[in-house]
C-alpha cells in the first residue's frame, strides 16, 4: 500500500470515529431526563383588556394571572369577586395587574365621581373639534383654558387657569366605545376638566362672557401660565423697528488759525539803590539817604 492509500485509510478512520462519538453523546444528552424547578408563584387579577377611567368592572374585564411569589405587585387583588361592579380610578391596559389604588370602593359607585380627588371639582365645557385640539385631548393629559372676550371698541384674549388635568373627553358611551379596538371613538363634543371651586367660577364666568379655547401642554411643564393678555389694538399694531444709525462721511478738520506772536513784556526796570551818607554831628553819627 502506497503512501497515498494509507492517509485516506488513516483519515476516514478518525472521520468514522469522530461520527460514532458525536452521535453518542447527542443520543445520551437527549436520553437524560431534564429536571424542572417549580417556582413559588401565587395569582393576582390582571385585565383581560386595556379599560378607560371610570368604568365598573365585569367579570368578562378581569382574570387570574400566574405571579412570582416573591414579587407580588403591593395592594393587588387574588380574588376576581374583589374587584367585580367596582369602578376604575384611572385607566388600566391590558394584562395589567389591578391595585387598590385604581379600583373605587364598592359604596363609592362606578363613573367619574370616585376619580375626584377630596377638595377638587369634575367640570364638562363645551368644545368643538377644533377647541378640543383636533382629537389629542385624552384622559390625564393637561391643558391651559383661554378666554376671548368681544368688547364693542376692541377684544381681548387672555389666558384664565393654566394645568388643568382633563378626566375625560366626550360622554360615557363614547368611552366605552373606545374600548372596543375596532371602533373609532367619535368626536368628543364637551371635556371634562379637574378644577378647584375658584377656577370652576372662573370657567363659568368666561363660558358666559366669552369663547373658550383649550390649549394642550406638556405634562411634565407644571409652572403657572402667567401672561397679561392681549387686546385687539396691540395685536394689530406695527411693531416698532430700531432705526439704523445712518452712515456719515468724516468731515475734514480745518488747519487751525495762525496764531501771532505777542512779544514778550519788558521787565520792569529796577529802582535805583539810594545812597547813604554816613553824618555825624557831635557825638551823634547817623545815615542820610541822598538821591541821586
Amino acid at each position: 500500500m502506497d503512501r497515498r492509500n494509507r492517509h485516506i485509510v488513516v483519515m476516514s478512520i478518525a472521520v468514522g470515529t469522530a461520527a460514532a462519538a458525536s452521535f453518542g453523546v447527542y443520543r445520551a444528552v437527549t436520553r437524560t431526563a431534564v429536571r424542572e424547578v417549580e417556582a413559588p408563584r401565587s395569582f393576582v387579577v390582571v385585565a383581560t383588556k386595556s379599560l378607560p377611567l371610570g368604568v365598573r368592572l365585569s367579570a368578562s374585564d378581569v382574570r387570574l394571572a400566574a405571579w412570582p411569589a416573591d414579587s407580588r405587585v403591593p395592594g393587588s387583588f387574588s380574588d376576581v369577586e374583589a374587584v367585580v361592579n367596582r369602578a376604575l380610578l384611572a385607566s388600566v391596559v391590558e394584562n395589567e395587574p389591578l391595585v387598590e389604588a385604581k379600583v373605587a370602593s364598592a359604596e363609592a359607585g362606578a363613573g367619574l365621581s370616585p376619580a375626584i380627588p377630596p377638595g377638587m371639582r369634575a367640570m364638562a365645557v363645551k368644545v368643538n373639534e377644533v377647541i378640543g385640539v383636533a382629537g389629542f385631548l385624552d384622559p390625564g393629559t393637561r391643558v391651559d383654558l383661554l378666554v376671548t372676550i368681544r368688547g364693542r371698541e376692541e377684544s381681548r384674549s387672555r389666558t384664565v387657569v393654566s394645568n388643568l388635568q382633563v378626566l375625560g373627553a366626550g360622554t360615557r358611551s363614547q368611552q366605552e366605545s373606545a374600548r372596543d379596538e375596532n371602533t373609532a371613538p367619535p368626536s368628543a363634543a364637551v371635556v371634562t376638566l379637574l378644577v378647584t371651586p375658584e377656577d370652576a367660577e372662573r370657567i363659568a364666568l368666561a363660558q358666559t362672557e366669552g369663547q373658550i379655547v383649550l390649549v394642550l401642554r406638556n405634562p411634565l411643564d407644571s409652572q403657572p401660565t402667567q401672561t397679561l393678555g392681549v387686546r385687539t389694538a396691540s395685536l394689530f399694531a406695527a411693531p416698532v423697528e430700531p432705526v439704523a444709525p445712518v452712515a456719515t462721511s468724516p468731515r475734514p478738520r480745518r488747519p487751525p488759525a495762525p496764531v501771532a506772536a505777542v512779544a514778550p513784556a519788558p521787565e520792569p526796570t529796577p529802582a535805583p539803590k539810594p545812597y547813604l551818607v554816613e553824618a555825624i554831628r557831635a557825638a551823634k553819627r547817623s545815615e542820610e539817604e541822598v538821591v541821586r
